[in-house]
């Protein structure tokens, strides 16, 4: 009984083959549009047990109180939520006040109307 198959020469192991997401292939070549919206758009916002305007009541109570990590979560759902609405100014506001309240820089906020914009053509195509 065998249990390992020789490799042939040049032959990588599966699980060094990659496949790209379906994300990473919607964005195509553009690696910044595809980091604006890797870690920031909800994959299904209809979904979501909470509505934009919970989020950010939400948020501003735990900035508020002090607990600056539940504010910055919930500010990030919200700004989620922004982006599937197709509503740039809120996305800009809510993902600022993210990266203020961590020190961590946001993609999106370089390229927000592009982002939203795709982000929009996205999820008409898929949800």
């Amino acid at each position: 009984m065998k249990f390992f198959k020789k490799k042939k020469e040049g032959e990588r192991p599966s699980e060094e083959i990659k496949k790209p997401t379906e994300l990473e292939m919607f964005c195509g070549n553009d690696k910044e549009l595809y980091q604006a919206l890797y870690d920031t758009m909800p994959p299904d916002p209809k979904r979501s047990n909470v509505s934009l305007q919970e989020a950010v009541e939400k948020a501003k109570e735990f900035e508020k109180s002090g607990n600056k990590l539940q504010a910055r979560m919930w500010y990030h759902i919200a700004g989620g939520l922004a982006i599937f609405q197709g509503d740039v100014e809120k996305v800009k506001e809510y993902f600022g006040k993210c990266e203020k309240l961590s020190n961590r820089k946001y993609p999106i906020l370089k390229i927000p109307e592009k982002a939203v914009a795709k982000a929009k053509e996205y999820y008409e195509k898929n949800l």
